[in-house]
């Protein structure tokens, strides 16, 4: 300031004591450039002024306030210092910027030139939806952003996000935390190298590797996407994991809402149940927490692992809910009492039914199936199938009206084939052994076929061949109660007729193999998944 205005300044002072002092204002030229920065006195007690080595000095004491542009500044004590353009100020530091961010600390010193200021000791910024906390923030007036580097914290109602270093971004009202983020919530905890935070619509947004906690227990693994902490919902992409009580999900997007409780998981969607050895893979997942439902969609397969012989099942739609109570309040016939759900453990994956419908196909090694659609209780642990079902086991085809696979373990124990029921096998070209009955039952051992049984009203045409093996003739039997077939190493092994059995040897010179079919014969051996990796390619 220059000597006169200076004078005049002191002057004013002394009459009025500065109590009703009209607004003053003070010039700062920059020492780059030819431009001044006025800063206003709106207000001390006291005014002392001293050089010191060519250095102008003014001290203000007592409820000071000062305005620079739009920003006000309120502290008990300041110096302003002419020669290098700066204003410190001590003691309940507090600026207000644009009327819409406080900031407070012990000291600052305001770089009048540049118009960026350094806050230390208690330092706390607040934007009327947050306070950010730290022991020292840089602001810059010009962009109205603030860092910090030794360590801070922002409290946005019950949220706090701690990390070593960070940005805010008063415009906006986002903060921009880098450096061993951790966020505490009520509802969750959640740890990264950076995250972004808008404490306007307590929206987080995820920028590099984060892990998250809520408190079910439930943990999420991204490092890309967003929650929102107000509505609760959420959005992960970049191969997002989700894990909740032994079941993991990881998908290329992920989104939930838990106010409707309804997530969507899509792109190489993957789904496992390490309790019940399952693993779902999809495009498409729909999963509501609410019903307690789950949808797939968009080549679904399921995956049943064992340790040699996994099931493999795929169809248009995948779809999973409770078992009705009606149901499970049913006498259970091996137990003998009643089965209840219970508060306990309402998820209980034994008390869920699974449905696969349309264009189903099934795989393993020891079985392969196909039908319109599949039902699967775990209360019972069978496969039902339903509609042109057709069943390969042991090298054989197994068609009839409706099917039912009990399983073991998740290995396939016992195929109950419902009416017209037909069980055919290729000997040679043109050469089917065929068995047909009402019912069939097949029965496995270790999940290998070991024999079937074909019952009521049973029909055979089987091809006989001597020790050599080469073919003598056709047994074509007309009536049977009951016909099993034996297997051994998953190949037919001998037909064993029982009661009242009435049929006709052929010499294989004098058969006419075009009449070696019996009624409803069907060859769908193109219909038959012959390995697993089918079930993905379609």
């Amino acid at each position: 300031m220059k000597k006169p205005v200076l004078l005049l300044a002191i002057l004013i002072f002394c009459l009025s004591g500065f109590h009703s002092l009209a607004q003053i204002a003070v010039p700062f030229k920059s020492k780059t450039s030819d431009s001044i920065q006025t800063v206003f006195i709106w207000h001390s007690d006291t005014l002392r002024d001293f050089h010191k080595d060519s250095v102008a000095i003014q001290s203000l004491y007592g409820n000071v306030k000062l305005q620079s542009d739009k920003t006000f500044f309120y502290t008990d004590s300041l110096a302003m210092n002419h020669k290098d353009n700066f204003i410190e100020a001590f003691g309940h530091v507090h600026i207000n910027d644009k009327d819409s961010t406080d900031i407070y600390s012990d000291y600052m010193k305001y770089f009048v030139d540049t118009r960026k200021i350094i806050f230390q000791k208690n330092v706390e910024l607040k934007d009327g939806k947050g306070t950010l906390s730290t022991e020292e923030l840089h602001y810059d007036m010009n962009l109205h952003i603030g860092d910090y580097y030794n360590g801070g914290k922002v409290v946005n109602k019950s949220t706090t996000v701690t990390s070593r270093e960070g940005t805010y971004y008063a415009d906006t009202k986002d903060v921009y935390f880098k450096n061993d983020v951790k966020l505490k919530d009520p509802a969750y905890e959640l740890s990264a190298d950076s995250l972004l935070y808008n404490s306007d619509n307590q929206l987080a947004t995820f920028i590099t590797n984060t892990f998250i906690r809520d408190s079910s227990g439930r943990t999420i693994t991204t490092r890309d996407g967003f929650y929102d902490m107000k509505n609760h919902r959420a959005h992960f992409t970049k191969r997002a994991t989700i894990t909740d009580k032994g079941e993991t999900i990881i998908a290329d997007n992920i989104a939930f809402d838990d106010s409707t409780g309804i997530s969507i998981a899509q792109g190489n969607a993957v789904f496992m149940d390490t309790v019940q050895n399952l693993t779902l893979i999809a495009n498409l997942m729909i999963s509501d927490s609410k019903a307690n439902t789950f949808l797939a969609t968009q080549k679904p397969i399921i995956i049943l692992k064992q340790d040699q012989d996994s099931i493999y099942i795929t169809g248009d739609t995948v779809f999973s809910a409770p078992i009705p109570d009606s149901v499970l309040k049913t006498q259970d016939s091996v137990q003998g009492m009643a089965i209840i759900r219970t508060a306990k453990n309402p998820n209980d994956s034994s008390l869920r039914y699974l449905q696969v419908y349309h264009h189903v196909r099934i795989y393993s090694d020891s079985l392969q199936a196909v039908a319109d659609s599949v039902y699967y209780s775990g209360l019972d642990s069978i496969f039902r199938l339903f509609i042109n079902p057709v069943a390969w086991a042991g090298g054989y085809q197994i068609t009839g009206d409706t099917m039912f696979l009990y399983t073991k373990n998740k290995k396939p124990d016992r195929l109950y084939v419902f009416e017209n029921s037909l069980v055919v096998g290729k000997s040679y070209t043109n050469m089917y052994n065929q068995i047909k009955g009402n019912t069939l039952n097949g029965y496995f051992k270790d999940g290998v076929i070991d024999y079937m049984r074909s019952k009521g009203s049973a029909e055979a045409i089987y091809y006989i061949k001597d020790d050599s093996m080469a073919l003598v003739g056709v047994n074509r039997v007309n009536k049977a109660d009951i016909i099993d077939m034996i297997f051994l190493n998953k190949q037919l092994n001998k037909v064993v007729l029982r009661r009242d059995a009435d049929g006709i040897m052929y010499p294989i010179k004098k058969v006419n193999l075009d009449e070696m079919k019996l009624r409803n014969f069907k060859w769908l051996e193109d219909r038959r998944p012959k390995t697993k990796y089918e079930l993905f390619e379609n």
